[in-house]
């Protein structure tokens, strides 16, 4: 991704001007990787001056976020001194709560996965033996790591939901969640701060900070134990003014259909778990594209990813079929659609739940209301 920042907006207030501006620091150094940058370079890219960028630095570095990595030599004048980022100064923990299985993993600072933990999980028991299970999670991830700091817990779970105050909506199967204050809950129980989103806005995170160069507009598409999407528009998390985009396993593509979960009928997700389930993939993965073509019809977007456990049974079955259809609606105007898959089946999920807590840290929120 493009790393270059411009100078943070006139009428911010100091604490909140220095925590901006070191967290574009942050972010170069991050980008550097082992090789590091030097300040003249960081006060290049950010605009700040000279002076700044070797307060932020100074900073950074009493805090153990950054360390020299040598020195770069000069076209005039002494050699530059390299900074970089330490990934194992600090962690996050990322959690995906399934319908069926909880998926947690502790990140550091460079989004690397350092430990994973998979169980069961029964997502229609009672909240207390839920919240006793992801807070179990947090509680052993966070041993992994006995004396680095845990800046939050990112937790993804199926949708519908509130983001920014972390209440769990109507959850397809689940409606006793509707509700459930699960961000405060679960803050409650381990002491540290609690993020929540959907899977799939999480897995969306996860894959637009990934890429190299900056991601534009793209959908990914979780077929797991249940069907939603992510949306990256314009570079940024789309969820909508309530929260609650990317319901995209609720749309109709049959009126007299199968019941669904939700109450409707002939939603995709009821249509396409249902081919799943008589063995008919072939008709899963048409089914699918059939949605993946409404979606690129409508946002006019470029970029189709896949993923999720049922994907990743068959990668490209799925792969085919969904640019089958989407190329054959294309033929009749418009194209170059990419159809990907992202690795790992539902592994970018609890990822993409600790981007929640790091990307703030990098002044990357991913956000677009």
């Amino acid at each position: 991704m493009n790393t270059s920042r411009a100078k943070a907006p006139a009428g911010v207030n100091l604490p909140a001007l220095r925590h901006h501006n070191a967290a574009l620091v942050l972010d170069l150094l991050r980008a550097a990787g082992a090789e590091g940058i030097s300040r003249l370079e960081l006060a290049e890219r950010t605009g700040l001056t000279p002076q700044a960028v070797s307060k932020i630095t100074a900073r950074l570095r009493a805090e153990g976020l950054a360390v020299g990595a040598g020195l770069r030599p000069s076209t005039g004048g002494k050699p530059r001194t390299v900074l970089r980022l330490v990934p194992d100064a600090q962690f996050a923990v990322g959690l995906h709560l399934d319908r069926d299985g909880l998926t947690a993993v502790l990140v550091d600072l460079a989004g690397r996965s350092v430990a994973v933990t998979t169980a069961p999980l029964d997502f229609g028991a009672p909240a207390e033996k839920v919240l006793a299970d992801a807070a179990d999670a947090v509680r052993d991830l966070s041993a992994a790591e006995p004396h680095k700091p845990v800046l939050g817990v990112g937790v993804a779970v199926p949708g519908p939901l509130d983001h920014r105050d972390g209440v769990l909506h109507r959850v397809t199967g689940f409606p006793q969640w509707d509700g459930f204050p699960l961000r405060d809950a679960l803050a409650e129980r381990t002491g540290l701060p609690v993020t929540v989103d959907k899977d799939t806005n999480a897995a969306a995170l996860a894959l637009a900070l990934s890429l190299s160069e900056p991601p534009g507009d793209f959908a990914y598409l979780h077929l797991g134990t249940g069907l939603g999407a992510g949306l990256v528009l314009g570079g940024e998390v789309h969820r909508g003014a309530r929260t609650g985009a990317g319901e995209f396993g609720h749309q109709t593509l049959q009126l007299d259909g199968p019941l669904c979960g939700c109450g409707g009928r002939g939603c995709i997700e009821a249509l396409c778990l249902a081919a799943e389930a008589r063995g008919d993939r072939a008709e899963a993965a048409r089914v699918l594209g059939a949605g993946a073509a409404n979606l690129v019809g409508l946002l006019d977007i470029d970029r189709v990813v896949l993923g999720g456990r049922t994907v990743a049974a068959d990668e490209d079955a799925y792969v085919r079929g969904v640019r089958a259809v989407i190329e054959e609606r294309a033929a009749r105007g418009g194209g170059g659609v990419v159809v990907t898959v992202a690795d790992g089946g539902d592994r970018p999920v609890a990822e993409g739940a600790a981007q929640l807590v790091l990307a703030p840290v990098f002044g990357r929120v991913g956000e677009r209301g």
